[in-house]
């Protein structure tokens, strides 16, 4: 066994990310049991990323080849949320359909979100192009592993020639905006957001 270290996603990683998503999905906690089908979330929040941005998607492996943690990104928001309509939702669609009526239900209301990828674009982020997702399973938390996984997708997304990224987090999950507080991120502007916040930073400095 060698010592943790940050690498670029492998194919073989996908279940360990669906596990991670999962276990961290629901206010940063366990969302394990939510949903009827567990595979919603990652369908969502993880697989459209190493699918199709793979060059920005990067784990946490515990030095054995597992992997513990993650972080994805998508240089170009609206670039993304244009092929998740285009080419991801064709995929997926057959197994998880739209909501036939009111969200009234929580995998209902995660469908939605599934089905409406535009909800990512919103003209106050034009300054950040660029967004993530970052999840580690609980035991791997406040070891300066989040903040080693975020600097490495920012060195990516620099090289890459993109300015400033953004992230879109749930205000319950304090723990998580004091993290992203010690990170340099700060509260963007985005009218009537709802529950959650939206945070950005340059990515670099």
């Amino acid at each position: 066994m060698t010592r943790p270290f940050i690498r670029r996603y492998r194919p073989s990683d996908r279940p360990a990310v669906a596990e991670i998503c999962i276990r961290t999905a629901h206010e940063g906690g366990d969302a394990s049991g939510l949903y009827p089908d567990p595979e919603l979330l990652p369908v969502i929040f993880a697989y459209p990323y190493v699918e199709l941005e793979p060059d920005f998607a990067f784990v946490l492996d515990d030095g054995t080849g597992q992997a513990v943690g993650y972080v994805l990104g998508a240089p170009d928001t609206a670039g993304f949320a244009a092929r998740f309509r285009r080419e991801w939702l064709p995929r997926v669609t057959p197994r998880f359909p739209p909501p036939a009526g009111a969200a009234d239900t929580p995998a209902d209301g995660m469908a939605t979100l599934l089905h409406t990828p535009e909800r990512m674009v919103h003209g106050q982020l034009s300054g950040h192009p660029a967004h993530l997702h970052i999840d580690l399973l609980p035991s791997w938390q406040g070891q300066g592993y989040g903040r080693s996984l975020i600097h490495t997708l920012l060195a990516a997304l620099h090289d890459h020639g993109v300015p400033a990224v953004h992230l879109c987090m749930v205000q319950a999950n304090t723990s998580a905006r004091a993290f992203y507080d010690r990170l340099g991120f700060t509260q963007l502007n985005v009218p009537d957001p709802g529950p959650v916040w939206y945070l950005g930073r340059p990515t670099t400095g």
